[in-house]
């Protein structure tokens, strides 16, 4: 079975942080230190990291899901 993919690439990063606020130190550990930043609200997550020269997006958005999927748990 595959599990359900709570985060994507396109989502902004505004979202992602007001939906899974303890993703915020996946971001920074990315490089990607503008969650806080007013432009992270209509900014994707993959647009933030192209800009930010993070080249493997996808591990960004393996890693926070990680932590998303740990949030719906508990």
């Amino acid at each position: 079975m595959e599990k359900e993919v709570l985060i994507t690439k396109d989502m902004t990063i505004g979202e992602v942080v007001t939906k899974y606020p303890q993703t915020t130190p996946v971001f920074f550990s990315h490089g990607l230190p503008c969650v806080g930043c007013h432009v992270a609200q209509w900014e994707s997550v993959e647009e933030g990291a192209l800009a930010h020269g993070i080249k493997n997006v996808e591990a960004l958005v393996k890693d926070l899901n990680k932590i998303a999927e740990q949030a719906n748990i508990k």
